[in-house]
């Protein structure tokens, strides 16, 4: 073979510190975290989220990880957010799960949905449901400390 093909999607979810309603301005820090995904080059497919968590779907090309990805956008998304709110923090870690190919449009519109679906269901609830359909192994007690 004379090229490589790398399809690496991932859901990628993670809250203010204690989950509280600190995001002010939604669609603004959308945008930043487009720009940020822009900058260092890999594809934002889908944002969105409420006041106290985001939702996203990336691709990442082969040369980039997730744990830099998500430092980068954590990092810079925060500093951006304390021009207005200077006590803004974001909650350690995050979850970070793969997506097949066939499944993007059903996690888009997913992260399409954030406000709707947070009317009838909290982030604690869908977070731990998250982690539990994706397999992950965690402590329910630890996981949202």
């Amino acid at each position: 073979m004379s090229r490589s093909y790398v399809l690496n999607y991932l859901h990628c979810v993670f809250a203010t510190k204690q989950r509280k309603p600190t995001i002010n301005d939604p669609a603004s820090v959308w945008a930043y975290i487009r720009g940020i995904a822009r900058n260092r080059q890999f594809d934002l497919l889908a944002i969105g989220g409420t006041n106290n968590h985001i939702h996203l779907l990336v691709a990442l090309p082969p040369e980039r990880n997730i744990s830099d990805t998500m430092r980068d956008i954590k990092a810079n998304s925060s500093r951006f957010i304390r021009t207005t709110n200077r006590l803004f923090a974001w909650q350690d870690g995050y979850a970070a799960v793969s997506v097949s190919p066939s499944q993007r449009p059903t996690v888009k519109k997913y992260i399409g949905n954030q406000v709707e679906h947070h009317r009838v269901r909290s982030f604690e609830d869908e977070y731990l449901s998250l982690l539990k359909r994706s397999g992950a192994d965690f402590d329910p007690d630890d996981v949202l400390g």
